[in-house]
């Protein structure tokens, strides 16, 4: 089994060396390499058995500066930024020179998010860099809540599980593309659509050619468990 504890330092040095860490955000526990290294990127789509068209969302210090790790950003996305971040959405943004094409999946948009747990903002405090990262499990799997079910998926194929106990919010976060104009919602999520509509306004519908959105399989939100139909009748 993966080795497991509390060492933001050692979970440091791991995602640094471009190794795998699995940390916890308070929507699900991600699977986490330097977002600037394809290299560390690949060894997530190995892992995961994900798809190399799917991208990955570049998780930030708070600190972190938008303008590093996106282009062209919209006043929307930096009005979200302000009132959001930290928490449980992801703004899809033009992507700058820092995101390693990997992450993206070739696509010239990256997904941004500040989460708001504090372990993951003081593993990416150490770190000092973004870090990509899907939820922690098997590609199509239920996306885990705990360091247990880290471990039970993904077994040795991470160097280091940083355990932070259960998420408090158990779903991904929302995920708004402001990379084409009016802002529209790709995922729903953690942060309601009626709270960001209250900050930027209506959001318009997606379409064919809206940027590919992480975690949108329906078997994310399906554990596997026996079914029992009841007749009330």
């Amino acid at each position: 089994m993966a080795e497991r504890g509390t060492d933001i330092a050692r979970a440091r040095d791991v995602i640094a060396a471009g190794g795998l860490v699995a940390f916890p955000t308070e929507t699900v526990y991600g699977l986490g390499a330097d977002a600037s290294r394809d290299d560390a990127v690949a060894r997530i789509f190995a892992v995961k058995g994900r798809p190399r068209a799917h991208p990955l969302i570049v998780h930030l210090a708070a600190d972190a500066r938008l303008d590093d790790w996106a282009i062209e950003i919209p006043d929307a996305a930096r009005q979200l930024a302000a009132a959001a971040w930290p928490g449980p959405l992801t703004l899809i943004l033009r992507k700058g020179p820092r995101v390693a094409a990997a992450t993206t999946g070739g696509s010239n948009t990256v997904g941004l998010r500040v989460p708001a747990h504090p372990i993951a903002q003081a593993l990416l405090a150490a770190f000092g860099g973004g870090i990509a990262a899907p939820s922690a499990n098997r590609f199509g799997a239920v996306s885990p809540t705990t360091a247990d079910h880290v471990a039970t998926d993904l077994g040795d194929d991470v160097a280091y599980i940083l355990d932070g106990g259960p998420c408090t919010v158990g779903v991904e976060s929302t995920i708004v593309d402001l990379s084409r104009g009016v802002p529209v919602l790709l995922r729903p999520g953690g942060m309601p659509r009626g709270a960001i509509e209250a900050i930027v306004g209506p959001l318009g519908a997606a379409d064919v050619a809206a940027p590919a959105a992480p975690g949108t399989l329906a078997s994310h939100y399906a554990p596997r468990a026996e079914v029992i139909a009841v007749d009330l009748d």
